[in-house]
């Protein structure tokens, strides 16, 4: 294109503006809405529609959000019908006897806080590992702040960057980066992933094995709760219900592979399995009669949740989205074109860039986004990156996607940042930048060794 428009530079301008608020560790919401209005009054010359425009802009953003945040809340509600009957502890209490020295509680912590991250995610699944196991991974001589590492690496890190299972991540970076479904993102990230995935915690268990062999650090001396699950008398239906919950999750990722199941399909599985294991539990806790209500009272905290968590998220995905020409023209009207998109071409045209700048700068604004303590916050913006930078140059547009939902995600998710970190730390009764300190070497190793792989392989 031959120039860019008033409309282009306040959208350039705007996005500065939000990536210097995360810099300064402040919310993105109040920016996007200064951003929308601008937009709206620049494109149209009227404050009236202006106006209206802030209001259509957040309809269209969360039209594309709801699955996810449906999908949340009702695995969380899921979630707290479980805990309600102590079927959760049931299900975790047989791997606390593998933890037969601190080694071994490392990499079982961690994995255990992945799989259940997957499943329920990482914020209801620090609640969990942290009253069943850590006890346990902590009588081994593990030291309370690489308990916290391993669950924060594998849970914070790990699962809610790759988010293969329910899918909310990877959905929100496809839609910014205009595509129909997460399928894309997913297949494009794993590489990325398994190399972000495997240098952090290898670096991490190395640098915790050194810590182990000085004889001035401080072990954790948490004392060992009893094992409530071993003493505890179950009912029938609580062990029906802790055998036939993962069961039923397992047999949902094989109908997944069986049937090639992706994005809202995959979703609409998981969802619907998390109400019924919700109905069940609450029929079998509670009887029929007491049923009706009880199962309003986990649906509203799972949306309460749900909404917690998105409200910020559909506002500034209001405002990113309208760099995609579909959004652009829903909310600014059938003349309007996609922001990034001409921005793109505009620099294609004028300043050629090469594969590895793009990379390296998806990398660090993904890492920028994160600063907020979300991680979410910043999935539009690398999405929207994405598809700027791949109308500019020859590159994977899924694959430059990834590298920021997984960059944006490790540092906002909670692994580097004392604000993101503080639930799994005060689960572990350490201190937040404690806990930073001992995951920043190994997540800045593995951006490092996942730059590396994004150039060779995008």
């Amino acid at each position: 294109m031959d120039s860019l428009g008033i409309l282009h530079y306040i959208y350039i301008a705007m996005v500065f503006v939000i990536i210097l608020t995360m810099a300064f560790r402040k919310d993105t919401v109040l920016p996007c809405i200064i951003g929308l209005f601008m937009i709206g009054l620049a494109s149209s010359g009227s404050v009236l529609t202006a106006v209206q425009v802030i209001f259509n802009a957040i309809i269209a953003a969360g039209k594309e959000f709801f699955g996810i945040i449906v999908i949340i809340s009702l695995v969380v509600a899921m979630s707290k019908a479980l805990s309600d009957i102590g079927a959760d502890r049931l299900m975790m209490s047989p791997i606390k006897k593998f933890m037969i020295n601190s080694n071994v509680a490392f990499w079982s912590l961690g994995l255990v806080m992945m799989t259940v991250s997957f499943i329920i995610w990482p914020s209801p699944a620090i609640a969990l590992i942290g009253a069943i196991m850590l006890p346990a991974a902590l009588k081994t001589g593990l030291p309370a702040v690489w308990a916290a590492a391993a669950m924060n690496l594998f849970g914070h890190g790990i699962a809610l960057s790759g988010d293969f299972f329910i899918q909310g991540a990877p959905d929100i970076t496809a839609k910014a980066a205009g595509f129909e479904n997460a399928s894309s993102i997913l297949g494009a990230s794993v590489p990325l992933w398994i190399t972000m995935s495997t240098v952090t915690t290898v670096t991490a268990f190395l640098l915790m094995r050194k810590d182990l062999k000085k004889s001035n650090i401080e072990i954790g001396t948490v004392e060992a709760a009893p094992n409530t699950a071993a003493n505890t008398k179950y009912s029938t239906g609580t062990i029906f219900v802790a055998i036939a919950t993962p069961a039923a999750f397992l047999l949902d990722a094989f109908l997944m592979f069986k049937y090639q199941l992706r994005g809202g399909d995959a979703t609409a599985l998981v969802g619907g399995t998390a109400v019924i294991i919700m109905s069940m539990v609450t029929i079998i806790e509670h009887k029929i009669t007491h049923s009706f209500e009880k199962v309003t009272e986990y649906i509203r905290d799972g949306f309460i949740f749900g909404i917690k968590i998105f409200a910020p998220v559909i506002v500034i995905g209001a405002f990113f989205f309208l760099g995609s020409e579909g959004m652009a023209k829903e909310i600014l009207g059938p003349n309007a074109t996609g922001l990034l998109t001409d921005i793109g071409i505009f620099l294609a045209d004028r300043a050629p860039l090469s594969k590895a700048p793009v990379v390296i700068m998806q990398a660090l604004i993904g890492g920028i986004t994160g600063l907020d303590g979300s991680g979410f916050s910043g999935l539009p913006l690398v999405g929207s990156l994405a598809q700027t930078f791949s109308g500019a140059i020859n590159i994977s547009k899924e694959g430059l996607a990834a590298l920021g939902q997984i960059t944006a995600i490790w540092v906002g998710g909670g692994t580097i940042i004392p604000w993101g970190v503080i639930p799994v730390a005060a689960i572990c009764g350490v201190e937040p930048a404690d806990l930073v300190r001992k995951n920043i070497i190994p997540v800045a190793a593995g951006f490092i060794a996942t730059v590396i792989v994004a150039i060779v392989i995008l």
